[in-house]
């Protein structure tokens, strides 16, 4: 039984990792296209290309939670501390990026609103 649910965590952990590489390659391409739009329209301000990368970072945050849940299926049957160490060290990356993400995200929708009242009066 053991065994079974060995295999069973193995394959999904690898379907999970899988997504996770998937969601990497979808945002690496948009985030190109992105910084390529960015440098051939001089018209983009800062706040356009800072977008660019916070929709990058989304893309990151949400590879590493399937990374995250891969590594946690995979240490379910049977942890050792190095799956356990992985592990860890992966929920506080994404804690990190998530918190830095969050707080950008707040900065640039506060700009981008001062931006929009001082448009909307002038």
């Amino acid at each position: 039984m053991e065994e079974l649910l060995r295999r069973a965590a193995g394959a999904v952990s690898l379907g999970l990792e899988a997504m996770a590489l998937v969601v990497i390659v979808i945002g690496a391409v948009e985030a190109a296209l992105g910084m390529i739009r960015v440098v051939f329209n001089r018209h983009v301000t800062g706040s356009g290309r800072r977008a660019v990368w916070l929709e990058f970072s989304h893309w990151l945050v949400a590879a590493l939670t399937f990374q995250l849940a891969a590594d946690i299926v995979r240490t379910m049957v049977v942890p050792g501390w190095d799956d356990i160490g992985r592990v860890a060290a992966i929920a506080v990356i994404r804690t990190f990026l998530t918190f830095f993400l969050d707080r950008d995200i707040d900065t640039l929708r506060r700009r981008n609103a001062r931006e929009g009242d001082h448009a909307g009066s002038a």
